[in-house]
């Protein structure tokens, strides 16, 4: 029985995850726009064995673009040039199921898949962002349960696609003159709610048969999702014990239907101030702290609470008393997390507005890269996390220091690997190849082949 070890992701935001990162003098905001800049950091990553890259999207501008570098890069032009520049690393894009539509979205996974030889994942989102509506010609942003509603069609409805060609569709037989089998290439036909989708997908099935499903809701709807479909599960904690608890309830859930646990990859974020010393790395994280612009804090905090804030309140305590539960807030995780961090440590107001600059509520830890590895371990031998998102404050010299020397550290105590043992991001997890479901009277599971064009013959491979 092989040994148990972390999973980790580099999860890039322009500029870094401090809100101020743009701001410092570590930063070089002049390259936020160029693709090489990105290209250099995904080829640092995979030199460190990490399982994938990840790149966050949203459908519309965010409300602090004035005070952060909060723009949106597409995901898939972007990682279709990360694929170009690297071999081995998974590609992670985010695509919201409230805005866009299934068959597109399907075959653009389906092609990062192909033409990144296996390495596809998807973050499955609904959209927090009410603006987003009017980008798509909506009145009004769907609520809360409405997107989740949406999102478990739509994500049947993307499977069915991918596996609208069986494995052995795709013949490729130059002497007989045949490249498709057709009677295994079957409609999905399928009518519900909210989508109606004839297929098959104009692809084959892809490298992994499917991308890696990935979900990032720790809602009780997104909990339930995720427990549903999620392959790996990206979540925000402060604590050990609130990392614990979400753990073992998504392993229960997904356990109760009937779905192995050991198949969900729970990955908590984590962004860490790395120093020499601790005082060193406490003093660099103050150092972006005292950059960040309480103009762009304050509207956050609204967003987050509901809680109206002037300059003048800053160093005041939080009114616990005035915020406001009513609407979706109420029933959001972030909401629950930052509630969390006020009752148990009550900070002032610019207190909370610090601990949230770091990394939108994500864990911040600042210290030697001893102390960086010895929260990973803690969180990773103490059931609550397979892995991190690791969240550089700052980029590209943030995730320097940590592939640099906390990376070291986690291989010298036999909780990282040295190397990579598959090709694609499913190998990375430790995840099955799944086996398509095939439609009411088809012919079954057959074992998997995919065309090497290299060759004038398929390349079959066994199903795990």
């Amino acid at each position: 029985m092989s040994t148990r070890t972390l999973h980790l992701n580099l999860f890039v935001y322009p500029g870094g995850h401090h809100e101020a990162a743009w701001r410092h003098h570590h930063t070089d905001p002049d390259r936020l726009l160029d693709i090489r800049f990105y290209q250099d950091l995904a080829r640092r990553a995979e030199a460190a064995a990490f399982d994938a890259v990840f790149f966050a999207d949203g459908p519309s501008l965010a409300d602090n673009v004035r005070y952060a570098s909060r723009f949106r890069l597409e995901p898939f032009t972007w990682l279709s040039a990360i694929a170009a520049a690297t071999e081995r690393i998974g590609l992670i894009a985010t695509a919201s199921t409230t805005y866009t539509e299934p068959y597109n979205l399907a075959r653009l996974f389906a092609s990062l898949d192909h033409l990144s030889g296996g390495r596809a994942g998807w973050n499955i989102v609904t959209t927090g962002a009410p603006q987003a509506a009017g980008n798509f010609g909506l009145d009004e942003h769907p609520v809360h349960a409405e997107r989740y509603d949406r999102a478990h069609e739509f994500v049947d409805v993307v499977t069915k696609l991918w596996d609208s060609w069986e494995d052995e569709a795709l013949v490729v037989d130059q002497q007989a003159g045949v490249f498709a089998d057709t009677d295994r290439i079957h409609e999905i036909n399928h009518t519900g709610r909210h989508l109606k989708v004839r297929g098959p997908l104009n692809l084959p099935r892809s490298p992994q048969g499917r991308p890696v499903h990935v979900q990032a809701g720790s809602s009780e709807d997104g909990r339930a999702f995720a427990a549903a479909y999620a392959e790996a599960v990206f979540t925000a904690h402060q604590t050990l014990r609130s990392a614990q608890e979400f753990y073992a309830d998504l392993k229960t859930r997904a356990a109760a239907l009937g779905r192995d646990p050991d198949q969900v990859v729970v990955l908590p974020g984590i962004s860490p101030f790395i120093g020499s010393t601790e005082a060193e790395a406490l003093t660099l994280h103050r150092e972006f702290d005292e950059l960040t612009q309480p103009e762009y804090s304050l509207h956050l905090l609204q967003r987050l609470l509901g809680l109206e804030l002037s300059a003048d309140e800053l160093d005041g305590p939080v009114p616990r008393r005035l915020i406001e539960t009513r609407g979706e807030r109420g029933n959001g995780s972030r909401f629950q997390l930052v509630l969390d961090i006020i009752d148990r440590e009550q900070p002032t107001v610019r207190q909370l507005l610090h601990r949230l600059a770091g990394a939108r509520g994500h864990r911040v830890v600042a210290g030697t890269p001893e102390q960086v590895a010895d929260r990973i371990q803690e969180w990773f031998e103490h059931g609550a996390a397979d892995g991190f998102n690791i969240m550089p404050p700052y980029l590209s010299g943030g995730f320097d220091l940590f592939a640099d020397q906390v990376v070291p550290i986690l291989r010298a105590r036999g909780l990282f690997r040295t190397a990579y043992e598959g090709t694609t991001l499913r190998e990375h997890y430790g995840l099955p190849r799944p086996a398509a479901v095939r439609p009411a009277g088809g012919s079954g599971p057959s074992p998997a082949a995919r065309f090497d064009p290299r060759a004038s013959t398929r390349v079959r491979h066994p199903v795990p």
